[in-house]
This record gives C-alpha cells, sequence and structure tokens, in this order.
C-alpha cells in the first residue's frame, strides 16, 4: 500500500528534499540523509506504508531488521564510526523508517542524542553519490544487495 503525500512511498521531489537515494533492499529503500554534520547518517524506510513495527508479522519485522543491521554494517565499514545510534520516528510522516546516525567519540553530540535536522552541513549531489556509490559497494560485498 502506497500514500501519494508520502515521501517514502513517493520517492520523488519529495524525499530528494531531505534524502538522496542509495538502493532498494529486500523489505525497504536506503538513502544518504542530506545533513550531513554526522557523515555518514542514512534513512532506511520501509517498502511498505506502515507506522508501527507492531503492523509487520514477525516475520516481516525480521526481515526488516536484517536489512537495518546491513546498512549499519555498510556504514560502519565505509565511514569507521565509534558507534551507530539508530532513530525511528514519525509522528508526522507515520512512515515506519529508521535513522541510522554515526556518530564520532570526541565529536559533536557525542554522549548525547543527536539533533534531527540541524541544517550544518550539507553536500552537493556528486558527493551524495559518492557516499551512495561507497555504500552501495559494501552492501554488495556483504551479500545484502544483488
Amino acid at each position: 500500500m502506497k500514500d501519494m503525500n508520502c515521501a517514502y512511498c513517493m520517492q520523488g521531489e519529495l524525499v530528494a528534499k531531505f534524502a538522496y537515494p542509495v538502493c532498494q533492499m529486500k523489505t525497504g529503500y536506503l538513502y544518504v540523509f542530506k545533513e550531513q554534520s554526522k557523515r555518514g547518517r542514512v534513512v532506511f524506510a520501509h517498502n511498505q506504508h506502515v507506522g508501527e513495527l507492531i503492523e509487520l508479522t514477525d516475520e516481516e519485522r525480521n526481515a526488516f531488521f536484517a536489512d537495518v543491521a546491513a546498512a549499519a554494517r555498510a556504514v560502519h565499514a565505509v565511514f569507521h564510526p565509534d558507534k551507530v545510534n539508530y532513530g525511528a520516528y514519525g509522528d508526522t510522516g507515520h512512515h515506519l523508517h529508521f535513522h541510522l546516525v554515526p556518530k564520532y567519540e570526541g565529536g559533536d553530540e557525542w554522549g548525547g542524542v543527536f539533533q534531527m535536522n540541524p541544517g550544518k552541513v550539507t553536500l552537493t549531489d556528486a558527493e551524495y553519490e559518492e557516499m551512495a556509490e561507497a555504500l552501495r559497494k559494501a552492501l554488495k560485498e556483504a551479500g545484502a544487495l544483488q
């Protein structure tokens, strides 16, 4: 099921305002989050327009988390953070998605909660594509992409 007003469902101009496409995975789509104050921050959005984990069967949920873990492995392989934080929000968007936010010891916000969209660092499309390609490569090498 798709929602015509949902950025993650429609994947066009709405999502392009805040995310750069990386790839389709088994249960969802991976994006580089355009605000890159946490280098390597990505968002993984479920294929279906569901708002809560409890709307998925156990099998669907487990497959979704397997993809989230694969995305986190790729973030670790490409950006080498000290920790990845995970955020699942959607108060207004109501589409199941996870923010995977690399944190670097001694860096901004280390030891605290990350800001959702601080607007500090944006990149060029070429830089986003370079990040996306590195993530695709890491996912392929890990067997998470065909």
